[in-house]
């Protein structure tokens, strides 16, 4: 068990689960995009790590870009998205893979994906390292998913609790305290 500021939470995913679930997402990319030369786009804050993980094992010729927006406060979404960093250069005519570190409600997706509309991509697909199926509210298909997981508040590989838990290397959920 870890604590993380006024909360504690407990270890449920192995970082050699994560490593499998990267390799599996990094297995389709690769099939998807032989020479092709796609744009990942990368959602900051979270999905960085994940994203390193996965550019990595591309095998191809690739681009980078990156997009902030933010609708969690605390271990809550608010289930409004702002665009704290937008999208540059522009993506008109090109193929996007965007890497999200969790996909729970499909807001932040939802709005990323009006986003690329407007900027008038080529097409686009959605790779994410954890998924709530539970949580989903949207339509919107998720091409590549690592694991699916229970509708959990977690922590690690990049997800945070106000700004901390990031840089650990297995995934935490909150522990329930009675």
């Amino acid at each position: 068990m870890i604590q993380l500021h006024d909360l504690f939470f407990e270890k449920i995913i192995s970082k050699i689960e994560i490593s499998q679930a990267i390799n599996g997402i990094a297995i389709q990319i690769n099939d998807d995009y032989k020479r092709k030369n796609p744009v990942f786009l990368i959602v900051l804050n979270g999905a960085f790590i994940f994203a390193s993980d996965i550019i990595k094992k591309f095998q191809g010729n690739c681009e980078m870009s990156f997009i902030k927006v933010a609708s969690y406060e605390g271990i809550k979404s608010s289930g409004e998205i702002t665009t704290v960093l937008g999208v540059e250069p522009s993506l008109e005519g090109r193929s996007v893979i965007i890497i999200e570190d969790i996909v729970d409600s499909g807001n932040t997706i939802e709005a990323i994906i009006k986003i690329l509309e407007e900027e008038e991509v080529k097409d686009y697909r959605v790779a994410t390292l954890f998924y709530k199926p539970k949580a989903y509210t949207k339509e919107i298909k998720i091409d590549y998913i690592g694991l699916e997981i229970e509708n959990d508040f977690i922590v690690g590989y990049g997800l945070d609790y106000n700004g901390l838990g990031r840089n650990l290397n297995d995934i935490y959920k909150l522990k329930n305290i009675e």
